[in-house]
């Protein structure tokens, strides 16, 4: 006669063979896994805004967003559930939009540059120029002459050069004496050609300066451009590390949550192997009592 298996408390029938349970437990889970896959698989993703097809690696899930973008969506699109699913297109002109309106609360109106910036992080592209490359195609041959003569009059080369001139020139001039000079003391030629000199040079270095203070401005705004972008990356970087950090600390309560239910199950399951255990081997030293005193309860009565 086949022995029968136990019943728990709900009538199913208990297989205390590990071996099998944890085979089983392996076949449902990979049964599992592979009913998931094909769900994902046939399940079409479609973005809750503006209801266009997806791909999954166009995809952002809503509740994957950080809180104050989502507030901001939300508020455009009150509809829109936690199990949603946006495109990153649109994401990124949310995005931009957000850090608008949050520019625009701290430092009111936008200008020019702060829409540049704006239209950088939606459009994911580089602020940084080279400002040197930028200068140098704009300039003309009269502002290369200058910038030349400026960078050659600011020189020690020009300061040695121009005395070694002098020294020559008033040397062969007091050498040729009086008469044969054609600049005798008190060199008025010379201080004619030094006084031109000084009349030029000024202005051509003046203009100079000029040029350097529009290329110094110009690396000023983009440095003013570059540091806003790194300022509001950072401030984004910071709200989705926070946001991360909030969801796996929930995944984690989660899963240990999970791992503490099933332990107190498994300690009712093995609760309840033993007790039954104990019941079943109480009932055969009650079988093997009553069998065993059959027999002399027979010869006493012969």
């Amino acid at each position: 006669m086949a022995e029968e298996k136990p019943l728990d408390f709900a009538g199913e029938i208990v297989d205390f063979d590990a071996g099998h349970g944890e085979a089983a437990t392996v076949e449902m889970d990979d049964y599992s896994k592979s009913l998931a896959q094909a769900k994902a698989k046939s399940v079409k993703l479609v973005d809750a805004i503006t209801g266009a097809v997806l791909k999954k690696k166009d995809a952002i899930h809503f509740d994957d967003m950080r809180p104050a973008l989502a507030d901001f969506v939300r508020q455009k699109h009150p509809g829109l559930r936690s199990d949603d699913y946006i495109s990153r297109k649109v994401v990124d002109d949310y995005r931009g939009q957000y850090i608008a309106e949050l520019l625009r609360d701290e430092r009111g109106e936008l200008s020019n540059l702060e829409d540049e910036v704006v239209e950088s992080l939606k459009s994911h592209d580089t602020l940084a120029e080279n400002i040197e490359e930028d200068y140098e195609e704009h300039r003309s041959l009269g502002d290369r002459v200058a910038d030349v003569v400026a960078t050659f009059g600011g020189s020690w080369t020009f300061i040695i050069s121009f005395c070694l001139f002098l020294a020559v020139w008033m040397g062969i001039n007091l050498a040729l004496g009086e008469k044969s000079a054609f600049d005798v003391y008190p060199f008025i030629l010379l201080n004619l050609i030094l006084s031109t000199i000084a009349a030029l040079q000024a202005p051509i270095i003046m203009m100079s300066q000029r040029r350097q203070e529009s290329k110094d401005r110009l690396r000023a705004l983009n440095d003013y451009k570059v540091n806003l972008k790194a300022e509001l990356e950072i401030r984004h970087l910071h709200e989705k590390v926070d946001h991360l950090l909030n969801r796996q600390w929930e995944r984690l309560t989660e899963i240990q949550q999970i791992q503490i239910e099933m332990m107190l199950e498994q300690a009712k399951a093995a609760n309840r192997a033993l007790k039954m255990s104990k019941a079943q081997k109480t009932k055969t030293n009650a079988l093997k009592n009553l069998f065993s005193t059959t027999p002399k309860t027979h010869d006493s009565d012969e």
